[in-house]
């Protein structure tokens, strides 16, 4: 995978909003190929969000969430220059980790 998220993140009053690309097939399992063979499921499971090294959101996906899922939320609590983490776990086992500054 070239890119595995893109991570903004930006201080608004007494909260930041986040925004998060993640770059992922997330395929379902039941599409086929050209020969017609099923494409095995491979997708996002678990996602955990992090600010200032502090678990602040988890979530759970399967296979009904898009290719290239886009997330957003919000910490409360969080100013410029504070530091936001987002880690996925996909069916396969694969894990990526990305961090930003928030702004």
């Amino acid at each position: 995978m070239a890119d595995p998220m893109r991570i903004r993140a930006k201080a608004e009053g007494d909260k930041a909003t986040v925004r998060v690309l993640m770059s992922h097939e997330m395929e379902s399992g039941q599409r086929k190929d050209s020969t017609g063979k099923l494409i095995p499921a491979m997708h996002i499971n678990e996602v955990t969000a992090s600010h200032n090294g502090k678990v602040v959101m988890t979530a759970e996906w399967g296979p009904a969430v898009s290719k290239n899922p886009f997330l957003q939320f919000n910490v409360k609590g969080a100013k410029a220059g504070d530091k936001v983490a987002i880690t996925w776990k996909d069916s396969k086992g694969d894990t990526r980790t990305d961090e930003a500054t928030v702004s």
